[in-house]
């Protein structure tokens, strides 16, 4: 098997798992329905640890572009492999979309709402508008993958957990998503969002609404620009390796975090007055 194929069938166990936990909560009549996050959660990281054991012999086991590019951003991944890798994530991430569409094929027609039925594919911030800023939102996404990053190199450069890496990242995963991934259903993967937001919007889903496609590179910048700050500041810190992608990136992200509280508290205040 190439490395490709490892990619992509990693990437399709992962998105089958974690899509199929989160059809299971949302979907009407499901025997899992309103088991809530922490199942999901827990459904996600054993997603990702399945898709590393399926990859990692034959791979990189990245099995997410924010991860590929931000290996390749400190010189841990050739850039010539990255748009295959990203390629064959794409691929796979749509797969398991599609998967997971024919696994509970009686279950759209009989759930009614059409927010849930997108909410299965792709993620979005809490049930109100109210919490659906796209500059915080971005700033979240951005911190998660950034933990993520961080927690993967970490993990790597320590023994104690040889042999068991895919289990302690899918628990890396379990408690990114607990912590950090109410605000906006941590996507902290490009492929996870986009390819089932893509199978969403060519699945023939009974009463489906759009694919929301307004919010869709929220959950694909953020990932990236938090796994590419979160190597990079590994980097710096542990390997004392300052580079200017390092700081370029904490000026970004610093302004964007400055941006998103302004706004927050211009809106607290306009909500006070029309109190």
């Amino acid at each position: 098997m190439t490395e490709f194929m490892g990619e992509l069938l990693g990437t399709m166990v992962l998105i089958t798992l974690g899509v199929g936990v989160v059809g299971g909560v949302l979907l009407k009549w499901s025997k899992a329905e309103g088991a809530g996050w922490i199942v999901i959660t827990l459904g996600w990281g054993l997603g990702v640890t399945m898709g590393v054991y399926v990859s990692g012999t034959v791979s990189e086991a990245h099995i997410n572009p924010a991860v590929t590019l931000g290996f390749a951003a400190i010189g841990e991944f050739p850039w010539s492999k990255v748009p295959s890798y990203i390629t064959a994530q794409m691929i796979g991430a749509v797969l398991g979309a599609a998967i997971v569409f024919f696994n509970y094929l009686p279950h759209w027609k009989e759930t009614k709402d059409e927010g849930k039925k997108l909410g299965v594919f792709a993620t979005a911030p809490g049930e109100s508008v109210r919490v659906r800023s796209y500059v915080a939102n971005l700033v979240s996404e951005i911190i998660g993958t950034f933990f993520l990053l961080i927690g993967l190199l970490f993990i790597g450069a320590n023994t104690f957990s040889e042999g068991l890496n895919p289990l302690v990242v899918g628990l890396l995963i379990v408690v990114i998503g607990t912590s950090l991934g109410g605000a906006t259903g941590y996507a902290i993967n490009p492929a996870r969002d986009l390819g089932p937001r893509i199978a969403h919007a060519l699945l023939p889903i009974p009463g489906k609404g759009g694919s929301d496609w307004a919010y869709s590179w929220v959950p694909v910048l953020g990932p990236f620009i938090g796994g590419t700050y979160g190597a990079v500041f590994y980097n710096g810190v542990f390997n004392n390796n300052y580079t200017v992608s390092f700081w370029l990136l904490s000026i970004l992200v610093g302004t964007l975090m400055i941006i998103a509280l302004v706004r927050e508290l211009n809106l607290a205040k306009t909500k006070k007055k029309h109190r």
